[in-house]
């Protein structure tokens, strides 16, 4: 039987985070996972290179069904913050859009910070490493591992989402919260590409490979930024995030001239130069694969048409194509491909200080396995420096 202060239970982002600082204030701290790797998630997110922050990370920018549980933890423990502990192991970063710092190298350079925090912090860590089950015991908790049992004073549970299964993805942090009593909220896949039904299914793949800037719309949220086509249906930034507020069913309203008012544009254009034709309109404001594959979705007729001949009646028909195009998903890719997970163990029973249980503090979750999931660009990486930091000091 070993007995440490600490057990963390998943050695992702939140659970590396939480055992160096709990291990940074004198407690004893197993760190465990059953993959044989730290960090899997960090390693891959952001195209290897992980965008392991953003500087404009606001509660806003968090979807749960208690937004005001993110507030205490995200203000403790700041972008900045993070950002001081990259500068001080000497990792180089690249600020890619406006707030989103990435590594300049792999993302394997904040997997070896976070694992050399835990090093000097004294944390034993544990990988390829079962825990088969969680049981209370009096004041402390008791865990059965591929180890032999552990007691601990305090568990965490890190365990994340069920988002990329093939990176070891399970649903075992939810069983715990069930097993203790805990309501966990429905989940669903998020950040996540669209798939497509025919015709538009291969109307997409056709186009396999071209990016637009778009502003996309549904249930009264809306992003403004590229799309990408792929064989299997739309994804790139913009779908990524509006698939966290889509539900099936739902239309999403796509404006591919986002920076222009179609209408007056091509009626500006029918009066100024009205042997200009629609296809030659198009390809000065769209890629040209695009803007020829919308002229045949539409009517290839009018490819040799000049603006003139269009009626004001046609005009309109074309800028709501252009500035609203309706589209219905047939579904998303799911969990194979999502970057997190909506919805997860809820809130309400936890504490914003410390994280843990109410009647049972000696259990706490953090990260991804609650019901708070950030946006697109670096803000769940900072919920889980932020929920870990927190929770491991105060443990």
């Amino acid at each position: 039987m070993k007995t440490y202060d600490v057990v963390v239970i998943g050695a992702g982002a939140a659970g590396l985070m939480c055992a160096a600082q709990a291990g940074y204030a004198g407690r004893r701290v197993l760190l465990l996972d059953h993959a044989k790797k730290a960090g899997k998630k960090i390693l891959m997110s952001g195209g290897g290179r992980c965008n392991f922050t953003n500087m404009a990370t606001t509660p806003q920018h968090f979807y749960s069904q208690n937004p005001y549980f993110c507030l205490s933890a995200l203000k403790r423990y700041a972008p900045g913050d993070f950002v001081e502990l990259v500068e001080r192991h000497g990792v180089d970063y690249v600020e890619k859009a406006p707030g989103q710092l990435f590594c300049a190298g792999s993302a394997k350079a904040i997997v070896r910070v976070l694992l050399t925090e835990c090093e000097w912090a004294g944390v034993d860590v544990r990988l390829g490493t079962c825990v088969e089950r969680v049981e209370r015991r009096g004041e402390g908790m008791r865990l059965a591992t591929s180890l032999g049992h552990v007691d601990a004073g305090v568990a965490v549970v890190a365990t994340g989402g069920l988002s990329i299964p093939t990176m070891g993805a399970t649903g075992f942090g939810y069983d715990i919260a069930r097993q203790f009593g805990l309501e966990v909220l429905p989940t669903r896949p998020a950040l996540v590409p669209f798939t497509l039904s025919e015709p538009w299914k291969a109307r997409a793949a056709a186009l396999s490979g071209v990016s637009v800037d778009v502003r996309v719309a549904c249930n009264g949220r809306e992003f403004a930024e590229p799309m990408l086509f792929t064989h299997r249906g739309l994804s790139g930034p913009a779908m990524l995030q509006i698939s966290s507020v889509w539900r099936p069913g739902d239309t999403l309203t796509v404006d591919l001239l986002p920076a222009e008012d179609a209408q007056a544009a091509l009626r500006k254009a029918r009066c100024a130069t009205p042997k200009r034709r629609l296809s030659t309109w198009l390809g000065e404001r769209l890629p040209k694969r695009l803007a020829q594959a919308l002229l045949q979705w539409y009517g290839a007729a009018e490819t040799a048409t000049p603006l003139a001949e269009y009626s004001n009646a046609a005009v309109d028909v074309w800028a709501e194509r252009l500035n609203a195009w309706a589209l219905k998903p047939a579904g998303t890719e799911g969990w194979r491909t999502a970057e997190v997970t909506l919805g997860g163990v809820n809130t309400d029973a936890l504490s914003s200080k410390d994280f843990s249980v109410s009647e049972i503090p000696q259990l706490r979750f953090i990260g991804e396995v609650l019901d708070v999931t950030g946006e697109l660009g670096g803000f769940n990486f900072q919920w889980a420096w932020a929920s870990g930091v927190a929770c491991g000091r105060a443990c």
